[in-house]
């Protein structure tokens, strides 16, 4: 996923608090860590942001936005939508293998914030929302019965893969994935269960 150019001091801010966030966690990311890191005064936070917390819901919020339109754009690059179901493993397992990946930065944010009414909590369901959006509108252009059926199983294996890439190190979880999605779509199309082999 491409970093964000900083532009104005309110980008610089807002730029090096969520690389803080994804790298640290969102509670390392202190007043005084952000004023150090992005190189902007105290004073300047504080004409643009109340509270380190007003901070952080903004940085994440263009991380979610960024995050989906890099996601569908590199995506739809396939011709069908069969073909882009697939093509997000592949563009998953190429994230997983930047430079700085660290997981989902609303997978671990959730992690860290235990009240699900907290804001943080709630941008971090939203997201999930979207990509979950995103995948059902590629099901629903294929001839399936149940594509919301289909749709929650596959973001359980983009999820599934994110969650092995960064805790294992293992990036071929997006292939294992794909494959997985392979069986979900024909076993989908045939309208049928998909066959699975028990782990003994």
């Amino acid at each position: 996923m491409n970093t964000p150019t900083t532009t104005t001091v309110q980008d610089k801010i807002l730029q090096t608090a969520e690389q803080l966030i994804y790298q640290n966690g969102i509670h390392a990311m202190g007043m005084d860590l952000l004023v150090r890191t992005s190189g902007v005064a105290r004073k300047s936070i504080y004409r643009y942001y109340a509270t380190k917390d007003e901070v952080a819901m903004h940085a994440l919020s263009a991380r979610d936005i960024r995050w989906m339109a890099w996601f569908r754009s590199e995506t739809d690059k396939a011709p069908t939508p069969e073909a882009r179901i697939l093509n997000m493993f592949a563009v998953l397992k190429g994230w997983f293998e930047s430079e700085g990946f660290r997981g989902c930065a609303f997978i671990n944010i959730a992690g860290e914030i235990g009240d699900p009414a907290d804001p943080v909590r709630q941008l971090a369901k939203a997201h999930k929302q979207k990509l979950f959006d995103y995948v059902l509108e590629l099901c629903q252009q294929l001839a399936v019965e149940q594509p919301q059926v289909l749709a929650k199983q596959l973001l359980i294996l983009i999820d599934g893969a994110i969650t092995l890439a960064r805790v294992m190190a293992d990036h071929s979880a997006a292939d294992s994935a794909r494959d997985m999605a392979g069986l979900l779509l024909k076993s989908a199309r045939n309208n049928e269960s998909p066959t699975l082999t028990p782990i003994v």
